[in-house]
């Protein structure tokens, strides 16, 4: 999120680098003491240090931002490349560079694609769609742009091939491992966000116009099936969206602000800006905490539910939001 604050005020870089070095440099010794458990419908957190009877404790520390599950490690190449485009240091590039082969190694085995974790015990949309986004914008910011765009290409067709992406454009959790096709899990709306960003890197690197046109219908299918009726943005999980959960409509809005700049829409103008003045309004608390629920009531703040909640004021005023009202006190 402080990434993408940058890239809308300057005014904070000099602090945000150092935010940057420190979080390069101690990140990797950190231990989060966190075992997640995927399902068709759900994500289970769990949290050391003592794990129930069948949970593998996790190790401590994750050298090269590299851990047990491929979607983590896709988040983290995302966010080095986006710190690469503010400050041009290459040890940023290096870092996804060496994430994304890290993330090569989990391609294949049942049904193809992208395993979730190095356990292989499940093969959803997340961390699919997270190494389709990397890859993409590998081919537009490091050598080799072939090798890494027909791993962008290689993936996308076996995205489309799983399903996922239904009848009403709405992208499901994941793939049965018996059939090799659409679970008909949960949607989420993560899901329908990290493949806005990564379907606009695949046109940046490869120009072709259907990469646009599937992009906005995914947001659009996104919008109608998870909004309420006041336009408003939720999760199925909500109010009770556990450790991972909170996180979700923050990263569809940081893609949507994407999609929004790349091919204004008069449509997602007005869903940015309304869910902005939303989380402002009935959303937020002493000390601007920022909560789950952006329809309101304020039910308490996390780290999750601050950063994803700013992730929906910085879309608004990423894409020029000259409506909003947003008076700091």
């Amino acid at each position: 999120m402080l990434a993408d604050f940058v890239a809308v005020d300057s005014s904070l870089d000099v602090v945000a680098e150092h935010v940057f070095q420190n979080t390069f440099s101690q990140a990797q010794k950190a231990s989060l003491e966190t075992v997640k458990v995927m399902t068709p419908y759900s994500v289970t957190t769990y949290t050391g240090p003592q794990f129930p009877p069948g949970i593998i404790p996790p190790k401590n520390g994750f050298a090269g931002f590299l851990n047990d599950f491929y979607d983590d490690e896709g988040w983290w190449a995302l966010a080095w490349l986006k710190i690469y485009d503010l400050t041009k240091q290459r040890r940023y590039l290096q870092a996804a560079i060496d994430i994304f082969e890290d993330m090569r190694e989990g391609w294949g085995g049942i049904c193809g694609g992208l395993w979730w974790n190095k356990q292989h015990s499940y093969k959803g949309a997340i961390e699919n769609a997270l190494f389709l986004a990397v890859a993409a914008q590998l081919a537009s910011r490091a050598p080799n742009k072939e090798y890494y765009l027909n791993w962008a290409w290689k993936e996308w067709e076996w995205f489309q091939g799983t399903g996922m992406i239904n009848a009403r454009y709405n992208i499901n959790n994941g793939i049965n491992l018996v059939t090799c096709q659409n679970d008909n899990g949960t949607v989420w709306s993560y899901n329908q966000g990290v493949i806005l960003g990564a379907l606009l890197e695949l046109y940046t690197a490869a120009p072709k116009k259907t990469y646009l046109i599937m992009a906005e219908r995914i947001a659009y299918a996104g919008i109608k099936f998870l909004s309420d009726s006041d336009g408003i943005l939720h999760d199925p999980c909500e109010p009770n969206c556990g450790a991972d959960g909170p996180q979700f409509k923050g990263i569809f809005m940081r893609n949507l602000q994407k999609l929004q700049l790349a091919i204004p829409n008069d449509r997602f103008k007005t869903f940015i800006e309304g869910n902005a003045k939303s989380v402002w309004l009935y959303d937020r608390a002493f000390g601007n905490q920022l909560g789950l629920l952006w329809s309101g009531p304020f039910m308490g703040a996390t780290a999750s539910t601050q950063s994803s909640a700013a992730e929906a004021l910085v879309a608004a005023l990423a894409i020029g939001g000259q409506n909003l009202d947003l008076n700091v006190q």
